[in-house]
């Protein structure tokens, strides 16, 4: 497993201090969440590009499928 270290500010560090939340489980779960929405949003917009080159897609589809796919997180 690598290490990944970050800089915060004092003042958050107290503050996480007053949960008994184990942070680091947190902030994996955060960072594979967001590699998946940034997938799924890639994959979304590669989808929507061939559709565009064949012609398939109405004007605006793309921002709004991309607007709903963000909305719905």
């Amino acid at each position: 497993m690598a290490v990944l270290s970050i800089r915060i500010p004092d003042e958050l560090k107290e503050k996480m201090k007053e949960f008994d939340i184990n942070w680091s489980e947190e902030i994996r779960r955060f960072i594979k969440e967001r590699i998946e929405y940034e997938e799924r949003k890639r994959t979304l917009e590669k989808a929507l590009e061939l559709a565009k080159k064949s012609g398939s897609v109405s004007k605006g589809f793309s921002a709004r499928a991309v607007r709903e796919d963000r909305d719905s997180h």
